[in-house]
């Protein structure tokens, strides 16, 4: 839906965080008359009076009432379309869509493809994935927007004159649909993996994957770059799609640490900064991607040397006492703490696990501990009671010290305790940080001053914007 469309019709904000502030900003550069309700905290409501806009009416609750009364609901990605409210609106008549929605239409070409955009998720690796394909297209010499879900809403740079040549967007399963939801079709899109998460938003795993996958079921791109070891992805027949894989021995693979264009080696990705095998597996992702525009990918790969890590993604962020802290916390599925602590095998580990709580099945975190487990695992948070009841009769065994914590700085203190002064504190929690903390890059950040390190010193995300 193009801006221009929303004039006239009863329209409202849901959400006013820095999507929300987008979309408001965004409509009004083009519709500076155009009635706007927004739905916001009564904080919030505080901020928004500064603003003085006689066409703004502020609701303090979103109820099913309220938002059946208007056409079109431009909603903040972290509300779940698949709340009573919403659904009881949709029933009503109202239509929700995303600021992904509104950008994307805003690009239209009589193609229908918003052009040059490469559109990035996975329920682990996305954010690494999007800024190492912005690096290397950058490394090219291509202009290239790294935005989206990775830190810069895309309806920030509506208007970026000139367009750069290349738009590197990473999307969480909250936006993939609000794409799916758009007139105007990606370029590309890349789909790295598919595991349980965001149950509480999505309402089931199965709802959680078809939501993930409408960026190239529904979105319909005229590439699609699918990762051939994930079962369900290689399941997939998209007609509608020129479809590239990676993790295939015809196309970009590892073997060992070696990565490989079918046949002919390319070279060593230990020689990378990526931590861990699968961000080093995502890498063929990226170089299948370039390929697919048409670019020399083998050319490129050799400046995956140069890019420079993501904090809160395995982030080594120092050494004291001699214990070394690694901050991942944006691990939010057990499988994403599973897939860190191969990064440290072989070495003294104490992992942080637990966080808010959705529901999502540990059994499979428990079974691999019963193979190779870390010297000290240490619980907390909300669902850190069931983790622990689960891991409990495993840790009877002998193979792990098993620990109960009240908090991230609890868990920090006996951790530090119990390796005393050699070892790695591997912050991978497993779960989100809702409840605890306002996102995962605040507890990142408190972990960072708990080990005694400068929170705004591993904060920054490089890259971000246009380069």
């Amino acid at each position: 839906m193009r801006i221009s469309r929303l004039e006239g019709q009863r329209v409202a904000l849901w959400g006013w965080g820095r999507e929300g502030r987008a979309a408001y900003h965004a409509i009004r550069a083009r519709l500076p008359a155009q009635s706007l309700t927004l739905f916001c905290s009564a904080a919030e409501a505080e901020e928004v009076g500064a603003f003085a806009d006689a066409y703004l009416q502020v609701e303090p609750e979103a109820t099913a009432r309220l938002l059946g009364a208007q056409d079109i609901v431009v909603k903040s990605p972290g509300i779940s379309p698949y709340s009573e409210a919403a659904l009881a609106a949709v029933a009503q008549g109202a239509r929700f869509i995303g600021g992904s929605t509104l950008w994307f239409d805003e690009q239209a070409n009589d193609d229908g493809y918003a052009r040059n955009t490469i559109c990035v998720t996975g329920t682990k690796g996305k954010s690494t994935t999007t800024a190492l394909l912005a690096h290397l297209l950058r490394a090219g010499g291509h202009r290239t927007a790294l935005a989206g879900n990775i830190g810069m809403p895309l309806l920030e740079m509506l208007d970026t004159e000139p367009a750069p040549g290349f738009w590197a967007i990473e999307l969480s399963s909250y936006q993939t649909l609000d794409v799916a939801a758009a007139e105007t079709r990606p370029e590309v899109a890349v789909v790295l993996n598919l595991f349980p998460e965001h149950l509480d938003w999505h309402g089931s795993e199965a709802r959680y994957v078809d939501d993930k996958l409408a960026l190239v079921t529904q979105a319909k791109p005229r590439v699609a770059v699918l990762n051939a070891a994930d079962p369900r992805l290689a399941a997939l027949r998209l007609p509608d799609s020129e479809v590239h894989w990676f993790n295939h021995a015809e196309g970009w693979h590892l073997r060992g640490d070696d990565v490989y264009r079918g046949e002919l080696f390319v070279f060593d990705s230990r020689r990378t900064p990526l931590p861990g095998r699968h961000n080093r597996g995502n890498l063929c992702a990226v170089l299948a991607t370039i390929e697919a525009l048409g670019l020399d990918a083998g050319a490129l790969a050799a400046h995956a040397e140069s890019f420079r890590p993501l904090p809160n993604r395995l982030q080594t962020i120092g050494m004291r006492d001699g214990i070394t802290y690694v901050n991942d916390s944006i691990s939010t599925t057990p499988h994403a703490s599973l897939a860190a602590l191969e990064c440290f095998r072989g070495q003294r580990v104490a992992i942080l696990v637990g966080g808010h709580d959705r529901g999502v099945d540990w059994s499979g975190f428990a079974d691999a501990m019963q193979g190779d487990a870390p010297e000290i695992i240490v619980t907390m948070g909300a669902n850190g009671p069931r983790i622990h009841d689960l891991l409990t009769p495993l840790a009877a065994s002998g193979k792990f010290r098993l620990e109960a914590a009240d908090d991230l700085e609890s868990a920090v203190k006996q951790a530090h305790g119990l390796l005393g002064n050699a070892g790695v504190i591997l912050l991978s929690p497993g779960a989100p940080s809702f409840g605890a903390y306002r996102d995962y890059v605040a507890r990142g950040r408190h972990f960072a001053e708990l080990a005694g390190f400068d929170p705004d010193a591993i904060s920054a995300i490089p890259g971000m914007g246009i380069a």
